[in-house]
């Protein structure tokens, strides 16, 4: 019967460490990227920043019809959205290839 050995707590902390370390890198990392999305075949174009705020809003004028203003708020959203969505997807895919899945308190 094999013996149970206690994990040692140096390693433990350690590894705790490095994984903090590499976290906040990657947390810099994300902050620093921007991201890209534009509906209405580039009517409008957001850039979203890794901090998920808009940094960029263009709006074609022609796609500005003040008698259908509805399309343009369609478009608008649809944009924020798409931009939001690869911002989110690239967040949670870095810190999931640090994690390995594992759900820490506070993370998404």
């Amino acid at each position: 019967m094999a013996k149970y050995q206690q994990p040692n707590m140096q390693n433990l902390m350690k590894q705790a460490q490095k994984m903090q370390e590499q976290m906040a890198k990657a947390e810099e990392e994300i902050l620093a990227m921007e991201f890209t999305a534009t509906s209405g075949g580039g009517a409008v174009k957001v850039v979203m920043g890794g901090d998920k705020r808009i940094k960029e809003l263009f709006i074609d004028p022609e796609a500005v019809n003040p008698e259908d203003s509805e399309m343009l708020s369609d478009m608008i959203v649809a944009a924020v959205n798409e931009v939001y969505t690869q911002a989110e997807t690239e967040s949670a895919q870095r810190m999931n290839a640090l994690t390995g899945n594992f759900k820490l308190p506070g993370m998404r």
